[in-house]
C-alpha cells in the first residue's frame, strides 16, 4: 500500500511540475531527453571525457549537405547519389529527406542549394567506434546524461531509424569483421556451417567473401545493406527467401551492446528471449549489434531472367492480374522475383521491370517456366523484351551492384499479400494496381520473396510477423518530391500516401494486414499491429526487461507509442513512476 501510495505521489508531482531530477519538459507534460541548451545536457568537457575514453573517435556531425560544403573539392553528383559515399560520412543517411527536420517551426533544412544549413535530424556527435567497448562507453554516457541516442551501420533505412534530432550517434561501420565456420556450436551444439560478420559489413563485401568459401548466405540485393543490422532484425528478405526462408529464420547468435551497457552474446540458450525478440521485432529497439553469426549454404548456379515490359497506365492493371494469374506457375522452381511497375515520367508510359532468379535451375527450364506469362502478356498489345537469359552463380546476381543509390527524397509503404489472395483474387490485384497509378502512384514494388521455405518455417520461434507466414508477395509503393518542396508540400504528400493509398494496398492484403518493417511507412496508425501484429505484447514486456529506460526508441519501433516523433519527449505518463522506481529514466 505504501509503495502505490509512493508511486502516486511521484506521479502527481511529475505532473504538477514540482519534481527536479535530472530532466526536462517540452511544452506539453512529458519528460524529454537532455538537449542542448538544458541546464543537464553534458558540456565540453563531459564529450571530452567520453572522446578520450573512445580512443579520440569522438567526431562532431553535420548533415550530408553541410559535409559537401566543407570539403574543398566539394561532392560531385555522382558522390552525393553514391551509397558508399554517403556511408563515409557521419551525418548522412541513404535517402536525404530522413536528415531534414521538415516539422518545426521554422524548419530546419539542408540542402546542397541551401543558403543556409540547419542541423535538421541529424546527430549533433557520433562516437565512430571500432570495438565493443567504443559503444559500451556511447551508451553509458547517453544513460548518465539522458541523451536521445541513434545507431547507424550503414544508414540505409526508409523509415528515418538511423537518425534523430540532437542525438549522440553509434555508428557500427568500422565493425568489419568476418569469420567463415565449418561448424558453429552454440552451448556445445553442431548449427552447421555459418559465417560471424561485423555490423559493418555490406551486402556486396559478404557475398564476395563468401563466394570465395563456396558459400552463399540469405540476403537481399541492396549492396550496402549490413548483414548483421536492421536488415536481419527487421525480418530480411531475399531472392533466395523461397528457397531457405527469411534472414532472421537463418540467425544464430548475435553479439549486442543493451542498454545498460553490457556487451551480451545473444542465441536460443544465452538470453532466448532477446533472441527472439532480434529475430523480427525491428531494428534499432533492442541494442547495438557488434555481430550476428547466420547460417551458410554450399553456393550454387541458377538461372537469371530479365524482362522489360512496356505497357501502358489504362493497361498497368490488366498486366498486373495477368501476373497475378501466372504467380504460381513457378513454384516448383523457387524462384524469387522482383518486378517493379514504374511510370516513365509525367505521361502514360508504365515499365514493367521483371527479375527472377531461379536457383539450381537451367535456363531452358526458367524459360519454359515464364514463357505462358510472357505470352499472354505480348498478345495483349504490350511489347516485352528479354534482356537476360543466363546461367549465373548465386552470390553474383545478389551482388550485381556494388553501390546502392541515394540521395534523394522518398517514403514507403507497403503490405504483405497473402497467397490466398492470388488464388482467389487475381484480377483484384490488378484493380488495385490501376487504382494506384490513377491516383499518381509513380512506383509500385513487386518483391516475390515469401511463400515456399518462408512458409514452412512458419515452426520458427522468433518475432517475426506471422503475416509473413501466408504471403506470396511483397508490395511497395512510393512517394518522392524534391529538394525545393516546401514543408507544407511535404506534409502533403507524406498524408496522402499514409491516408490515401497504402489503405488501398491495406484493401487488397485484407483488414489487419502485415507489412515489412524495413520498407513500410514510419506512420503506419497502428504499426504495433501492421509491423508485428500478435507479437507485440510480448516484444513490449521484453523491452522493459532489457531496456527500462527507453533508450532505444525508433519511429514505429516497440515502446516508441510512448515517445514524441523525435523520440526526445515522453507522451505517455503512465508508468513514469514505475520506471523512476525500477531506475528508469534518470538513475
Amino acid at each position: 500500500m505504501a509503495s502505490l501510495r509512493l508511486r502516486r505521489i511521484i506521479h502527481l508531482t511529475i505532473l504538477t511540475g514540482l519534481f527536479t531530477a535530472d530532466a526536462t519538459y517540452c511544452s506539453r507534460p512529458s519528460i524529454c531527453r537532455n538537449q542542448p541548451g538544458d541546464p543537464n545536457f553534458p558540456n565540453a568537457q563531459d564529450f571530452a571525457r567520453l572522446n578520450s575514453s573512445i580512443d579520440g573517435r569522438l567526431l562532431q556531425v553535420v548533415p550530408s549537405a553541410q559535409f559537401c560544403r566543407d570539403i574543398p573539392e566539394g561532392c560531385t553528383d555522382s558522390e552525393w547519389t553514391n551509397a558508399t559515399f554517403r556511408g563515409k560520412i557521419p551525418g548522412a543517411v541513404l535517402q536525404v529527406n530522413w536528415e531534414q527536420d521538415y516539422e518545426s517551426d521554422p524548419p530546419s533544412l539542408c540542402f546542397r542549394n541551401s543558403t543556409l544549413c540547419g542541423q535538421g535530424n541529424v546527430p549533433i556527435y557520433a562516437v565512430n567506434a571500432t570495438t565493443a567497448a567504443h559503444i559500451q562507453a556511447g551508451v553509458r554516457f547517453a544513460q548518465k546524461y539522458n541523451l536521445k541516442v541513434a545507431i547507424k551501420a550503414s544508414g540505409h533505412d526508409y523509415l528515418g531509424r538511423s537518425t534523430a534530432k540532437n542525438s549522440l550517434l553509434l555508428w557500427t561501420r568500422y565493425f568489419e569483421n568476418v569469420t567463415f565456420h565449418d561448424s558453429f556450436s552454440v552451448a556445445g551444439k553442431d548449427m552447421g556451417s555459418a559465417v560471424t560478420v561485423g555490423s559493418g559489413v555490406g551486402l556486396h563485401i559478404l557475398y564476395g567473401a563468401a563466394k570465395a568459401k563456396g558459400k552463399i548466405f540469405v540476403g537481399g540485393t541492396a549492396a550496402n545493406v549490413v548483414a548483421a543490422g536492421g536488415y536481419i532484425q527487421g525480418a530480411g528478405h531475399s531472392a533466395l527467401s523461397p528457397l531457405f526462408g527469411l534472414a532472421a529464420d537463418n540467425a544464430l547468435e548475435f553479439q549486442v551492446v543493451i542498454a545498460d551497457g553490457s556487451f551480451v552474446t545473444v542465441n536460443e540458450v544465452s538470453h532466448p528471449d532477446l533472441f527472439w525478440a532480434l529475430r523480427g521485432g525491428g531494428a534499432g529497439s533492442w541494442g547495438v549489434l557488434i555481430s550476428a553469426t547466420i547460417r551458410t549454404f554450399p553456393t550454387f548456379d541458377g538461372a537469371l531472367h530479365v524482362a522489360i515490359i512496356q505497357t501502358n497506365s489504362s493497361a498497368i492493371g490488366r498486366l498486373a492480374s495477368l501476373h497475378a494469374q501466372h504467380i504460381f506457375d513457378w513454384d516448383d522452381l523457387h524462384p524469387g522475383q522482383y518486378f517493379f511497375a514504374s511510370r516513365n515520367g509525367n505521361g502514360s508510359e508504365i515499365y514493367w521491370f521483371s527479375m527472377s532468379y531461379f536457383p539450381n535451375t537451367t535456363v531452358s527450364a526458367a524459360n519454359a517456366s515464364l514463357a505462358p506469362f510472357l505470352a499472354e502478356v505480348a498478345a495483349e498489345g504490350n511489347a516485352v523484351t528479354t534482356l537476360i537469359a543466363e546461367l549465373i552463380n548465386a552470390n553474383d546476381v545478389l551482388s550485381l551492384s556494388n553501390s546502392d543509390t541515394g540521395g534523394a527524397e522518398i517514403v514507403l509503404g507497403s503490405r504483405l499479400v497473402p497467397a490466398e489472395v492470388y488464388r482467389s483474387n487475381a484480377t483484384t490485384v490488378g484493380q488495385v494496381y490501376q487504382k494506384l497509378f490513377d491516383a499518381g502512384t509513380p512506383n509500385i514494388l513487386g518483391h516475390l520473396v515469401a511463400g515456399g521455405q518462408v512458409a514452412r518455417n512458419a515452426d520458427v520461434d522468433s518475432a517475426v510477423n506471422p503475416k509473413w507466414r501466408t504471403a506470396k508477395t511483397h508490395i511497395v509503393i512510393t512517394a518522392n518530391w524534391v529538394d525545393s518542396t516546401s514543408p507544407k508540400s511535404v506534409e502533403a504528400i507524406r498524408e496522402d500516401l499514409t491516408r490515401n493509398k497504402v489503405p488501398l494496398l491495406e484493401g487488397l492484403a485484407g483488414p489487419g494486414s502485415g507489412s515489412y518493417s524495413n520498407e513500410g511507412d514510419v506512420r503506419e496508425p497502428d504499426f504495433q499491429t501492421t509491423f508485428f501484429g500478435p507479437n507485440y505484447a510480448r516484444l513490449s514486456a521484453i523491452k522493459a526487461r532489457y531496456d527500462p529506460q527507453e533508450l532505444f526508441i525508433v519511429g514505429a519501433g516497440v515502446g516508441s507509442e510512448n515517445w514524441d516523433a523525435d523520440g526526445l519527449c515522453r507522451v505517455d505518463l503512465s508508468d513514469v513512476g514505475g520506471l523512476l522506481l525500477q531506475g528508469g529514466l534518470y538513475a
